[in-house]
């Protein structure tokens, strides 16, 4: 086995707090390769939301600054930069709890360690010859396990920087990419600005996969037709792990499949429609610190243990995965996850702010969009203020609403569909 640098010892974990670069991606290689665990988190955090959300995955280091980042790089040999890693980054989740977990794949063994690299390989087709276009932010799972797959491979991968559909348009056409990852809202305003400019030669493509939210069918449709035929995919997946794959011509004949168990993984559904997914060694996982929390979402089945993240669905005779819902109240805007309850505990500390409520309502250009419902005095410059120095820019919300009460059910639980939804 490797062994991790001198000043972290194997097991360690690296809080990571700076914006998405190449050098990004190769530490957490250089990490993972040594046993050491990165934790990605969204540099824009507020400090309260760092303190918070540190506390239980207690890190041993936090990188929180580029210079930080190329010094810690520096230190590893450069071997270990295309080294298989000894397991998965330590992504942070909250669930419905609004309680940040830790998703912690623990230390693999070599065997387990190379068909976690197989298996995106095999699935994606990485190769010596790709070249990836980052779309997403990197402390994201799906983006940064794109970009790492691809290195893995020895190819080469693009950072351009935050979302510009201009300045993407324009690296497309100078570095001919042959990857790409991305969320709904991404396609819409690149479809948007192509409207406007024109669309590029988007012949390099060979794989174009989206996951994050669920894709208008117009965007669905749109994206087919422009891209090279046979090249774009859809996927459905959590934090904690991995469920199925399909490519756009399987939607085409099943519309609103998000498609079958990936190779290794089976589904079963319980009568009310949650979805398990029984996954290989190597994709298994734990919530750090948090037993109660990990054997609520694990159980045993023929097939071996299977884990669920709430979501609900139903199977088709073929196998074919739909869901009806994710997780109870999850928002999804711009493709990243928004709870709820972590939004709704913040703001309930404002003040002139008595009770409140956060939802999602339909959005054209985010998919979703985030509301607060509030009981109270508070004016909504105070409560804008307040958020911006409490709460990351996705958890705050675009809309804000005002009630005598909120809704409530006799064991108080809000009535989340009797919310106000307009305009």
């Amino acid at each position: 086995m490797r062994t991790a640098p001198a000043w972290l010892p194997e097991g360690s974990r690296v809080a990571l707090l700076v914006p998405g670069s190449t050098a990004y991606v190769e530490l957490v290689m250089v990490l993972l390769a040594t046993g050491v665990f990165p934790i990605p988190l969204d540099p824009r955090l507020t400090h309260a939301e760092r303190t918070r959300i540190l506390l239980p995955l207690d890190p041993d280091l936090v990188v929180d600054t580029e210079d930080q980042l190329l010094a810690l790089l520096d230190t590893a040999p450069g071997s270990l930069r295309s080294a298989p890693p000894r397991g998965r980054p330590m992504h942070v989740t909250s669930g419905t709890t609004g309680t940040p977990k830790g998703v912690d794949s623990g230390l693999l063994s070599d065997s387990d360690a190379a068909a976690l690299v197989a298996e995106e390989r095999d699935l994606w087709g990485f190769c010596e010859n790709d070249v990836h276009l980052v779309l997403s932010p990197l402390h994201h799972s799906a983006p940064l396990r794109f970009a790492t797959g691809t290195l893995l491979a020895g190819g080469r991968v693009l950072v351009p920087g935050p979302f510009d559909p201009a300045r993407l348009s324009a690296t497309i056409t100078r570095e001919r990419p042959t990857t790409m990852f991305c969320v709904p809202t991404h396609l819409q305003r690149l479809f948007a600005h192509w409207d406007e400019v024109g669309v590029p030669d988007l012949s390099s493509f060979r794989l174009v996969a989206h996951a994050g939210a669920p894709c208008p069918d117009k965007v669905k449709h749109r994206l087919v037709e422009l891209f090279p035929t046979g090249s774009t995919w859809e996927f459905y997946g959590s934090t904690e792990g991995q469920f199925t794959a399909c490519t756009s011509e399987e939607w085409r004949q099943r519309p609103g499949t998000v498609g079958r168990a990936r190779p290794g993984r089976a589904l079963a559904l319980d009568p009310d429609g949650t979805i398990w997914c029984t996954v290989p060694p190597h994709a298994r996982f734990s919530y750090r610190a948090d037993p109660e929390k990990t054997a609520a979402v694990w159980r045993e089945t023929s097939d071996g243990p299977a884990f669920s993240v709430g979501d609900l669905g139903h199977l088709d005779d073929d196998g074919y995965l739909y869901l009806h819902g994710r997780r109870h109240d999850l928002v999804i805007s711009g493709g990243v996850n928004v709870y709820p309850l972590e939004v709704e505990q913040v703001l309930a500390t404002c003040p002139g702010v008595d009770d409140v409520a956060v939802h999602g309502t339909d959005d054209e250009q985010w998919g979703q969009r985030v509301c607060a419902t509030v009981v109270g005095t508070a004016r909504p410059e105070e409560l804008e203020a307040f958020a911006r120095l409490h709460l990351a820019p996705p958890k705050r919300p675009k809309t804000w609403y005002f009630l005598d009460e909120l809704p409530r059910t006799p064991t108080g639980k809000v009535l989340r569909d009797q919310l106000p939804y307009g305009p």
